[in-house]
């Protein structure tokens, strides 16, 4: 979950296309065009082609409860975070170990809200540890991972998708003192900061493996490889700069960018290191069928590409668009 893909200048070529199946795969230095994608969208209704044997309906459950339950990490600004002064909704559905609305704000706090409407029911969150997300068997604890997850093949064997909402670039980031690296292959062998779990560890281990982009280059050679709870940690320990801890991060550029912001110093190392997808996700070992739920939160995400909310949420917390190449995205290599 969640990849990365300094951000005006790179975003300005492009709306950050990638490429689709059967196209060339773009270059960490240049995003495609849009048209360069696909000439026509496929249907994003996208649904699992052997569904789980399941004693119900999720999308009916969902609807006769009124919560959509998704996980998020509250410590991934801008795509999720806490309120500086967090209020529980009013009248809530949501159950006690659940944050509403009310209490976290980000990028992906907003998509969840909106697909949540789209169902006619209140969205609801939990906060557990992300690699309880991707490794699936989620116990129904919740419905869906809005939580800028990847799509990889490894991680649809438990993991269903649904339609794209946005695309991110993985970008390495380095203290902002340092004057000895020079581009990305100058941290071969050094000491990188990654979520555990993350792209960002299968990128250094040279297996990553993302659909829709069927190239990837890795300039870093054998990492001393650091795994983090979560990209905002691995940030800190990068922001000492001792160079004991860490030498580099590799985290979404929006990520480091917004860490940037607020005052910690870092810098981005070279362009971005590749470009990823990034979509809802679906436990495949949920005691209820997922199918219609996965067709319906395509429905309507494809709708909300196709009416501007997608890109206007990315205007407002990147400033730029990170969503038209998801829009574009070929469902067909989903869920097989």
């Amino acid at each position: 979950m969640k990849k990365l893909f300094v951000l005006a200048n790179l975003f300005v070529l492009a709306s950050l296309v990638l490429a689709a199946c059967g196209t060339p795969a773009p270059t960490a230095t240049q995003a495609p065009a849009a048209t360069e994608v696909v000439t026509q969208a496929p249907a994003a209704t996208e649904a699992p082609t052997q569904a789980p044997a399941a004693g119900g309906d999720l999308l009916a459950a969902i609807q006769a409860r009124g919560t959509l339950v998704s996980f998020t990490d509250p410590a991934y600004p801008p795509q999720s975070s806490l309120k500086a002064n967090p209020q529980r909704t009013p009248g809530t559905k949501c159950a006690e170990d659940q944050k509403t609305l009310g209490e976290l704000e980000g990028f992906d706090i907003d998509v969840a809200a909106a697909i949540a409407k789209g169902l006619g029911v209140e969205a609801c969150f939990v906060t557990p540890d992300w690699g309880l997300l991707v490794a699936g068997n989620w116990s129904d604890r919740w419905d869906i991972g809005i939580g800028s997850v990847t799509i990889t093949p490894e991680r649809a064997k438990v993991l269903y998708f649904s339609q794209p909402y946005y695309t991110t670039p993985a970008a390495l980031f380095v203290n902002a003192e340092n004057t000895t690296y020079k581009t990305p292959a100058d941290l071969s062998g050094k000491k990188i900061g990654v979520c555990s779990g993350c792209t960002y560890e299968s990128y250094l281990n040279g297996t990553l493996v993302i659909p829709g982009v069927p190239d990837i280059t890795y300039q870093i050679k054998d990492a001393d490889i650091k795994g983090y709870d979560t990209d905002s940690t691995a940030i800190e320990d990068l922001a000492l700069g001792d160079g004991l801890r860490l030498d580099g991060v590799i985290t979404a550029q929006p990520t480091g960018q917004e860490a940037i912001k607020n005052g910690r110093p870092i810098k981005q190392l070279g362009d971005p290191l590749y470009f990823e997808y990034l979509a809802p996700a679906f436990d495949r070992s949920s005691s209820l069928d997922p199918t219609s739920l996965i067709a319906k939160v395509s429905e309507i995400t494809a709708g909300l590409h196709a009416d501007g909310t997608l890109l206007n949420l990315s205007m407002k917390y990147y400033g730029t668009d990170l969503t038209t190449a998801a829009a574009k995205f070929d469902t067909s290599l989903l869920n097989h």
